[in-house]
């Protein structure tokens, strides 16, 4: 998913805001998903812990794994 938003960034001329929009609430938007995309009550709490200071790092960093915990349906996934 990092690539894809250093893509939309650098290629289709979106901020890092726009991009990280499109991967996750948007994307959920376009498939009518109202319990995934976002952080909210009723949502699945399905969400990555980035080891940088800053979700740009995502646009301007995509080979370089910054993921530092992710969670699954609330809980820490292994």
């Amino acid at each position: 998913m990092p690539f894809c938003i250093a893509l939309a960034v650098r290629e289709m001329r979106m901020s890092p805001a726009e991009a990280l929009w499109a991967a996750t609430m948007g994307g959920a938007s376009a498939l009518r998903r109202t319990d995934v995309g976002h952080l909210g009550v009723g949502a699945s709490a399905d969400f990555a812990v980035l080891d940088a200071p800053s979700f740009i790092h995502l646009a301007y960093r995509p080979g370089v794994p910054l993921v530092h915990r992710v969670w699954k349906n609330g809980m820490p996934a292994a």
